[in-house]
């Protein structure tokens, strides 16, 4: 019996939970969330520095949020107020966790997989979350307004522009190295020095090589092995899990993903709802990863005869294939996804790393 592992915000929910508390707590808050994801994008991607990982976002944004007045009671109210699933991802997890030993895998923070666990009754020990304690560190006042203004300051800099080839900074159009640099001497000279950088040290964000890392505990968990999973993701956070997962021959699933996913995941679906993971699933089980193959080649799933009659009624009508080897293909493949992206999660959330 194999194993799905999902990544949660993009398969299973719409959110991007860290992106809607910047936006409802921090004046110009989408804005200020969109410039460190970017320059977050940066970091794993270009410069691939040497202790960071994709989804530090969550951790470098925490002082702003608790300058702002963000508790923990406010992030798991706000997280319940607000969760909002793709059509069937209730139903996936259900079934999947009746069906076969069944994972999430996120970078968001905890209170909201918390409230997604609450809705579906999927079992919280099967969850990988960013751990956060906001409560524990309090800024005095001359903190909490230092941050505000900087916070502030973000969101008035230029946007990050990243070239597809882009390598190192100087690669960058002259106003991203600039906000780069800018960005680099409040982060990494300028909040260490306060109470709120704790933050930047204590917590450690589920994602790149954490997520990896997700994968081989819940194989532990389960008993299985990396070439038996079918691990679901869609952003730059679940790069590594998918290479682990691809190079020992299990199946790699970009779900509505960006190039970042598209990059590096064998296999790809564009769906409006959850419940095409299933299929999928459903496949893999019965025929492995050579059976997907042989299914991606067809370019669809017609039918998937093994799921309940709520789940094979959403499934249908989803696009599924591998990803093309061809440039040119590719590329078009990227601008298909990412629009198909946006208009599921919005245009705000869909363009985010």
């Amino acid at each position: 019996m194999p194993q799905l592992n999902l990544d949660c915000e993009g398969p299973l929910t719409v959110n991007d939970n860290a992106f809607e508390l910047c936006e409802s707590f921090i004046p110009q808050g989408g804005r200020f969330f969109a410039l460190v994801s970017k320059y977050d994008d940066y970091l794993a991607d270009v410069e691939r520095r040497k202790g960071y990982k994709a989804g530090d976002t969550l951790k470098l944004v925490l002082p702003f949020l608790r300058a702002y007045g963000v508790s923990n009671h406010v992030v798991r109210e706000f997280s319940k107020k607000t969760l909002r699933v793709l059509r069937g991802a209730v139903e996936l997890l259900r079934f999947a966790a009746k069906t076969w030993p069944t994972f999430i895998i996120s970078t968001s923070y905890c209170p909201y997989l918390e409230a997604l666990c609450e809705i579906s009754g999927f079992p919280r020990d099967q969850v990988f979350c960013t751990v956060v304690d906001l409560d524990r560190i309090k800024p005095s006042p001359q903190e909490v307004k230092l941050l505000q203004e900087l916070a502030q300051e973000i969101a008035s800099l230029p946007e990050i522009e990243i070239p597809k080839e882009a390598q190192k900074l100087e690669d960058l159009p002259p106003e991203s190295q600039r906000t780069i640099r800018r960005l680099e001497e409040i982060f990494w000279q300028i909040i260490p020095d306060l109470e709120t950088g704790r933050f930047l040290e204590e917590v450690n964000p589920v994602g790149g090589q954490e997520k990896a890392r997700a994968v081989e505990e819940s194989l532990i968990q389960s008993g299985l092995s990396p070439e038996e999973v079918l691990y679901v993701g869609d952003s730059i956070t679940d790069v590594q899990a998918f290479e682990l997962v691809r190079k020992a021959q299990g199946a790699s699933l970009s779900f509505n993903g960006n190039r970042y996913a598209l990059r590096e995941a064998e296999f790809f679906a564009l769906a409006p709802q959850a419940a095409a993971i299933a299929c999928v699933m459903a496949a893999f089980d019965h025929n492995g990863r050579e059976g997907l193959q042989r299914e991606a080649l067809k370019g669809r799933f017609h039918a998937c005869e093994a799921l309940p009659e709520d789940l094979s009624f959403w499934s249908e009508g989803f696009r599924f294939g591998l990803r093309p080897e061809n440039p040119k293909e590719w590329e078009k493949l990227v601008q298909e996804s990412e629009a198909f992206r946006r208009k599921v999660r919005g245009e705000a959330i869909g363009a985010l790393g």
